[in-house]
């Protein structure tokens, strides 16, 4: 059975500097290139996610109205709440009092939030509806690596 997104929002804690090493040359998805014998660059994500801190927020996702997208159950957004929503955009909105995260798309003067799974039907924001956009995703943070079970 198919559920709605909802998010749970965390504040960024941008006080820590975590430099990482980071392969600036790339890494390729096509035919393997030659490893770099070193990696002399680092890279802090807090400082190329977070382009405005004190209005960017992380909300974790629950549901499947994305998945279309490749946003899964899990996934961390990014999202910037100091960014002018515009049609196309990717946002957290608050409708009727229930977070939910859609795709905007401004038709024929209305708004509709669109998801990205069929089993959801487009939502057209109506006068009647306490709307309210909370942000723009700008980033999504996944998680690759399988989990692994531990014997008991």
């Amino acid at each position: 059975m198919s559920q709605e997104v909802n998010i749970d929002i965390f504040i960024p804690d941008l006080s820590s500097h975590l430099p990482l090493p980071y392969a600036d040359q790339g890494i390729q998805a096509g035919f393997p290139s030659p490893a770099q014998d070193y990696i002399a660059e680092s890279i802090d994500l807090n400082h190329e996610l977070i382009h405005h801190p004190a209005a960017t927020f992380y909300g974790r996702v629950s549901g499947d109205s994305m998945i279309g997208e490749g946003i899964e159950e899990g996934d961390i957004l990014v999202i910037d709440r100091s960014l002018e929503p515009g049609d196309g955009d990717l946002a957290v909105c608050c409708v009727d009092g229930d977070f939910t995260l859609k795709r905007i798309s401004l038709r024929d003067g209305q708004v509709w939030l669109i998801p990205s799974n069929e089993s959801f039907d487009p939502i057209l924001v109506t006068p009647d509806c306490r709307f309210e956009v909370w942000g723009v995703v700008t980033y999504t943070i996944k998680q690759y690596s399988r989990k692994r079970h531990t014997a008991r």
